[in-house]
Formats: structure tokens, C-alpha cells, sequence
């Protein structure tokens, strides 16, 4: 009975975890058909925008709890975890997110440069006005970060929070979004090793504030800095052993790693300031 009680447990959360892989790439994959049809149709007007504006207020109020079944209101409320955040312990989060994001430029930049990874190919954005753009961007970014830190650092982390020690729960969730990635931008091991330390850091993010939005502010400011000024630049970048001969690739180099360590130490006073909430989720 116990062997099949695990068996179970085990079927709920596996499925689980796929269950959040495939709401995030359908909500990706929404946002890609507006997105292309409105730049076909009307590319001078960002009616797309508006669109899934409008879908992601809907869909993350459901998950959130709202409307029909009243019976799963609680448990969906519980799983999406957007809960509300002193100011002190968004700040800190920020200020450790800010810092993780600078090392992460700087990681994703050195691992580029390897040669070995394949990179993000963007839209040739050039083609549309400013006014289509922009929106368009910030869309782009916050579809990212919604739909990712509600399906894992939500949903599916809470749940193996509740199975498991955190570090499991966070490597897990980190471990199973990675396909999404691969699917994207390729299955090269600096790739992997790139996505695995963002979602680690966003995953630390949700469990020491116990709540998915400042995860969701430094997930959709980091998209907005690599669609604006990481990814179109990696073309132009010195690969392999060109890219040893290039200063700028030690000054990323240092980058990454100053910054690691002041992201380290910022995440540090985070959870001295959330000590007692840590506290209350390893109780429960």
C-alpha cells in the first residue's frame, strides 16, 4: 500500500510538473500567433498587445482563485502564491535580483562566447515603427515572466515544498523547465548550465519571499535586457579563441563574478530579513 501511495505521489507531481511545461509554452505560443498576426495584418498598430493584456489578467485571476469552482478557490489562491511582500523584503529581493541579473549578462556573454551555443535569434524588429515596438517588448517580457513564475515558481514549486526540503523543490522545478529552454534555444550543455542558475535564482527568489512577484519583476526586467541589449549584440561577438584575445571578454568575465558574490551576499540579507516566513514553510 505504501509503495503504491509513493508511486502515486510521485505520478501527481511528475505530472504536475509537465502540466506547468505546457501552460507556459501554450501561453508563449499565444502570444507568438497575436504577435505574428498582428505584425502581418497591422504592424503600425499593436492591437496584440492589447490582446494579451487582456488573456493574462484573465488567466492569472483563475489561477489566482477567482470564479468557477469556488471548491478549488483556496488550493488555486495557495499554488499561484502572488502573495503581498513587506517593503523591505522586495527591496532586498530586487537589489539581489538587480545584482544576479548583472553576473547573468556576464555568464551568458562568457558562455557565448564558447562558441558552442547556438543564441537567441529575434525578430528583425527594425522593420516596424517605435510605436509597435516597444509595447511589443514589454508584452514579450511580461508573457515570460508570468506565465513561468506562476507555472513553476508557483504552482509546481509550492507543491514540491510541500513534499520536499527546498533546495530539492527549487532544483527540481529548475530541472524540469529546462527543456523549455532546449526547445528554444537548443540543448548545449552552456546553455543548460546559463538557464539553470536563472531559474535557481528565481526559484530561491519565490521560496525566501513566499510569493512569485518580485520574481516576476526581475524575470520580466532580465527578458527585457537580453531582447534589448544582450541578444541582438551576440553576433557581433568574437567566439572561441577570438574571444580569448578580446579585453572585453575578461571585463565580462570579472563581471560575472563580482557580481555573483554581491548577489550572494544580498541574498543572504534577504533571508535574514524573511527568516521567520522561511521558518513558518519549513514547519508546514
Amino acid at each position: 500500500m505504501s509503495t503504491v501511495w509513493i508511486n502515486s505521489r510521485a505520478l501527481r507531481l511528475l505530472g504536475s510538473g509537465v502540466l506547468a511545461l505546457a501552460l507556459t509554452t501554450f501561453v508563449s505560443g499565444l502570444w507568438a500567433v497575436l504577435l505574428l498576426t498582428n505584425l502581418r495584418t497591422s504592424p503600425t498598430i499593436p492591437w496584440a498587445v492589447v490582446v494579451m493584456a487582456l488573456l493574462l489578467w484573465l488567466m492569472w485571476q483563475y489561477a489566482g482563485g477567482r470564479w468557477w469552482p469556488r471548491k478549488t478557490s483556496h488550493a488555486r489562491r495557495a499554488y499561484l502564491r502572488a502573495s503581498p511582500v513587506s517593503v523591505r523584503a522586495f527591496t532586498w529581493a530586487l537589489v539581489a535580483g538587480a545584482f544576479s541579473l548583472v553576473a547573468l549578462t556576464g555568464v551568458w556573454i562568457v558562455l557565448f562566447q564558447s562558441g558552442l551555443m547556438r543564441g537567441n535569434r529575434l525578430p528583425e524588429y527594425s522593420r516596424f515603427p517605435v510605436f509597435t515596438v516597444v509595447p511589443v517588448l514589454v508584452m514579450a517580457s511580461l508573457v515570460g515572466a508570468l506565465a513561468e513564475e506562476g507555472s513553476f515558481r508557483g504552482y509546481f514549486q509550492v507543491m514540491l515544498e510541500r513534499e520536499f526540503s527546498a533546495p530539492a523543490a527549487i532544483t527540481i522545478t529548475a530541472l524540469v523547465i529546462a527543456p523549455g529552454h532546449g526547445m528554444t534555444q537548443g540543448f548545449a550543455w552552456p546553455t543548460f548550465l546559463f538557464y539553470l542558475l536563472v531559474d535557481t535564482m528565481l526559484g530561491v527568489t519565490a521560496y525566501l519571499c513566499n510569493s512569485v512577484w518580485p520574481g516576476v519583476v526581475v524575470h520580466a526586467v532580465g527578458l527585457l535586457v537580453f531582447f534589448t541589449l544582450v541578444w541582438p549584440s551576440d553576433s557581433m561577438r568574437p567566439l572561441a579563441g577570438d574571444a580569448v584575445r578580446d579585453g572585453w571578454f575578461w571585463v565580462h568575465a570579472a563581471q560575472a563574478a563580482v557580481f555573483s558574490v554581491l548577489a550572494i551576499l544580498a541574498f543572504r540579507r534577504l533571508a535574514s530579513v524573511t527568516k521567520n516566513r522561511v521558518a513558518e514553510l519549513v514547519v508546514y
